[in-house]
C-alpha cells in the first residue's frame, strides 16, 4: 500500500517561560483536516514546540510521507542537522554530565521519524501563513482552558537539573534554555570611546538565539584611548 501524503503545521506557546503552555496542530491527511491542542500547568515554550510535532505524528494511524512545518528553529535545526541523533548517541548527556533538556520528547520524535518519512520545514512565524497562524492560535487558546495537564517530563527535568552546573563558559556547552550546543561569536557593534571594557566574544545558542556574556572574554580599556574600529 502506498504511503499517504501528509501535511502538518505545529506550534507551541507559553505564558511565561516556564509557565502555562500549550500546543497546536493542524493536520491534513487523505483530504481531511484535523486540529489538535492541549494546555499544561507548567512547561516551557520549547517543550510545547516539540510536543506539538510529537502529537501530530502520533495522530497518524499508518506510516506516511509527512511534511511538518514549524516556526521553531530549535526543532527544525535539531532534526535537520542531526543534533537530536547525536544527543541520543551520547546517552542524552552533555559536557560536565549535564542532561540534554527535553530528552523525553526528542526520544519520541526520533522514534516517530523512523515510522514515517518526515521532512521538517521552517516557516517564519506571524507572517500570514494561514495554517501556521491557526496552529499558533490553537496553542494560545489551549493555555486558557480549565483542563490544564501536568507536564510530567518537565517536572522530572526540574528534579534532574537541581544538581546541574548553571554557568555557560565554554563553546560546546548546552544552552541553559534549550540544550543546543553554544558557539563562539564576535560582537559586531563598535566600541564606544567612553566605555571602560568590552567583550572580545560571546557564546551564542543557534537554537533559541540566547547570548551568554563570558567573564573570560571581558577586556579592560584605558579611558581616552583611540580604538581600532
Amino acid at each position: 500500500m502506498a504511503k499517504k501524503q501528509v501535511i502538518i503545521y505545529t506550534d507551541g506557546a507559553c505564558d511565561g517561560n516556564p509557565g502555562r503552555g500549550g500546543y497546536g496542530v493542524v493536520l491534513f491527511e487523505a483530504g481531511s483536516r484535523r486540529e489538535l491542542s492541549q494546555g499544561f500547568r507548567l512547561t516551557t515554550n520549547n517543550r510545547m514546540e516539540l510536543l506539538a510535532a510529537v502529537v501530530g505524528l502520533e495522530a497518524l494511524n499508518q506510516p506516511g510521507i509527512v511534511t511538518l512545518y514549524s516556526d521553531s528553529k530549535y526543532l527544525i535545526n535539531a532534526m535537520n542537522q542531526d543534533w537530536a541523533s547525536k544527543w541520543k548517541d551520547a546517552g542524552w548527556v552533555r559536557k560536565a554530565g549535564k542532561r540534554v533538556p527535553n530528552a523525553d520528547l526528542w526520544e519520541k520524535l526520533l522514534v516517530l521519524t523512523k515510522e514515517h518519512e518526515v521532512t521538517f520545514e521552517w516557516v517564519k512565524g506571524h507572517s500570514g501563513i494561514r495554517d501556521n497562524e491557526r496552529a499558533d492560535a490553537l496553542s494560545y487558546a489551549a493555555i486558557e482552558r480549565d483542563n490544564l495537564l501536568e507536564d510530567e517530563g518537565y517536572l522530572d527535568r526540574l528534579e534532574l537539573e537541581k544538581e546541574a552546573p548553571s554557568n555557560i563558559t565554554e563553546e560546546g556547552q548546552p544552552c541553559r534554555k534549550c540544550g543546543t550546543p553554544v558557539i563562539k561569536k564576535k560582537p559586531k557593534s563598535k566600541r564606544k570611546p567612553d566605555q571602560a571594557y568590552y567583550y572580545a566574544y560571546y557564546l551564542y545558542c543557534p537554537g533559541c538565539e540566547t547570548r551568554y556574556m563570558v567573564e573570560d572574554a571581558k577586556r579592560d580599556l584605558n579611558q581616552g584611548k583611540l580604538f581600532d574600529m
